[in-house]
C-alpha cells in the first residue's frame, strides 16, 4: 500500500486519541469541581467543631522564635531532656505526678521570651539570651565587666548576661554562671513547688491510689469508698502540698486517713492527722546540720486571742482578728523572720495544734514560705531550740 495512505491513517488515529483524551480530562475536571462544590456546601451546613478549644494542658511552656534552638538536639539543645528530669524530680521529692510538659512556639511573644502556664493561665515568664550565660553574684561584689544587666526570672535577683572572656572573669570571681536551659528549668521547678496543689487533680489521685493498691490493697479497700471519697482525699493532699509537705509516702497518708476518718471526716482535721503521721518527713526539711530544729514561738496571750477568734467557714477555719492587731502581728512577725534569716537560720513557727492551721492561713498571703508546725508534729527524740518569740 502507498505510504500516503499509512500516513493518513496514522494522523487520523492520533487526532482521535487526542480528542478522546481531552474529553476524558474535561469530564474528570467537571466531576472534581462538582465534588468540591458538594463538599463545600456540606461544610457550610455542618456546625464548626469547637471541642478542641476545651482541651487545656495542665502545664505548658510557650517560647519565642529565638528560643526554639533550646529544644533542637541537632543544635545542642537539651531542654526536652531537662524537662523529663524535672518530672522525675517532682515525683521523687514531692510525690506528685506531673504530666508531660507541652512546649509550643508562640510567634506573638518577643523573640527571646518564654511563658509558663498552668491550665492555660500564665503563672510566670522571663527572657533568655541564647548563646549567653546568666551570671549572678551571691557575694555582692562591686566588679566591672562586660555584661548585659538583667533580672533573674525565678527570684527577681540582679544578674548579667555574659559570654566569652566576661564569663571566664566572673566565674573566677565567684559568680554563679548558668546557661539558658538551666534558667528556664529552675524557674519551672520553683513554679511547680509553689503550685503543686493545682496539679493534683482527681485523676492523679486515682492513679497514685491504684499504684498503692498493687502492694497495699488492705488500706485502700478499707478507706475507699466506705470512709472517704476520692475528692476528700484530693483535698487533704492539696492541703499538704500547699505547705510543701511531700505526699510521696502514700501508704502512711492513707493509713492516717483511715484512722482519722473513724472520728471525724472534716478535711482540716484529716489534714492535721496526716501531718502527725508524717512528722519525721516534715521536720526533716527544717532541721540544721546537727539535726536541731530552730523555732519561733507565739506568746501565750497571742495564742489565746487567735484561738478565741477562730471562725468556721465553708473554706475552713480562719482567725478573725482586729485589723490593728493583725497589722502589728504581721509587722512583728516579718521583723523576727528577717532577723533570724540574716543569722543563717531557717525560721519555723511552732504553736499549739488548735491554732496551727488557722494561723497558717492567716499569714500565707504575706509570708507564703514560712513553715508553721504544731507541737504534735515534733518527734519525741528531736532537739528543739526556741530562737525567737
Amino acid at each position: 500500500m502507498p505510504n500516503f495512505l499509512f500516513l493518513s491513517m496514522a494522523v487520523l488515529l492520533l487526532y482521535t486519541a487526542r480528542t478522546l483524551s481531552q474529553e476524558r480530562d474535561k469530564q474528570a475536571k467537571q466531576e472534581q469541581q462538582q465534588a468540591a462544590a458538594v463538599q463545600s456546601q456540606q461544610q457550610k451546613r455542618e456546625p464548626e467543631n469547637v471541642l478542641n478549644y476545651f482541651q487545656v494542658d495542665p502545664l505548658e511552656i510557650e517560647i519565642g522564635y529565638n528560643l526554639i534552638s533550646l529544644t533542637d538536639e541537632s543544635q545542642g539543645g537539651d531542654l526536652l531532656q531537662r524537662l523529663a528530669a524535672v518530672r522525675r524530680q517532682c515525683a521523687s521529692e514531692m510525690g506528685i505526678l506531673v504530666r508531660p510538659i507541652r512546649i509550643r512556639d508562640n510567634m506573638q511573644l518577643q523573640y527571646n521570651s518564654y511563658v509558663i502556664k498552668i491550665r492555660g493561665v500564665q503563672i510566670g515568664g522571663g527572657e533568655l539570651m541564647p548563646g549567653h550565660h546568666l551570671a549572678m553574684d551571691p557575694m555582692g561584689q562591686d566588679l566591672k565587666f562586660n555584661g548585659i544587666p538583667t533580672t533573674e526570672p525565678t527570684f527577681n535577683l540582679p544578674a548579667w548576661w555574659v559570654n566569652g572572656e566576661a564569663r571566664e572573669f566572673v566565674e573566677l570571681n565567684g559568680f554563679t554562671v548558668v546557661d539558658c536551659s538551666t534558667v528556664l528549668v529552675t524557674h519551672l521547678t520553683e513554679v511547680l513547688k509553689q503550685h503543686a496543689h493545682e496539679l493534683m487533680g482527681r485523676q492523679e489521685v486515682k492513679e497514685l491510689i491504684d499504684m498503692v493498691k498493687e502492694k497495699n490493697s488492705a488500706v485502700v479497700d478499707e478507706l475507699i469508698p466506705d470512709m472517704l471519697s476520692l475528692g476528700e482525699i484530693q483535698k487533704v493532699l492539696q492541703n499538704l502540698l500547699k505547705e510543701k509537705v511531700p505526699v510521696r509516702d502514700m501508704v502512711t497518708i492513707l493509713e492516717s486517713l483511715a484512722d482519722g476518718a473513724r472520728l471525724n471526716k472534716d478535711v482540716d482535721y484529716l489534714t492535721d492527722t496526716v501531718r502527725q503521721g508524717l512528722a519525721r518527713t516534715i521536720c526533716q526539711r527544717y532541721v540544721d546540720e546537727n539535726s536541731k530544729l530552730s523555732v519561733i514561738t507565739l506568746h501565750p496571750r497571742l495564742e489565746q486571742n487567735l484561738q478565741e477568734s477562730i471562725q468556721q467557714t465553708q473554706f475552713g477555719a480562719y482567725p478573725v482578728l482586729d485589723p490593728q492587731l493583725a497589722r502589728r502581728l504581721l509587722d512583728k512577725l516579718n521583723s523576727v523572720v528577717e532577723d533570724i534569716t540574716m543569722r543563717g537560720a531557717n525560721p519555723v513557727i511552732l504553736c499549739s495544734p488548735r491554732v496551727r492551721l488557722p494561723f497558717r492561713r492567716f499569714i500565707e498571703r504575706y509570708l507564703p514560705n514560712l513553715a508553721v508546725l504544731s507541737l504534735n508534729e515534733i518527734p519525741a527524740n528531736m532537739e528543739v531550740e526556741a530562737i525567737g518569740r
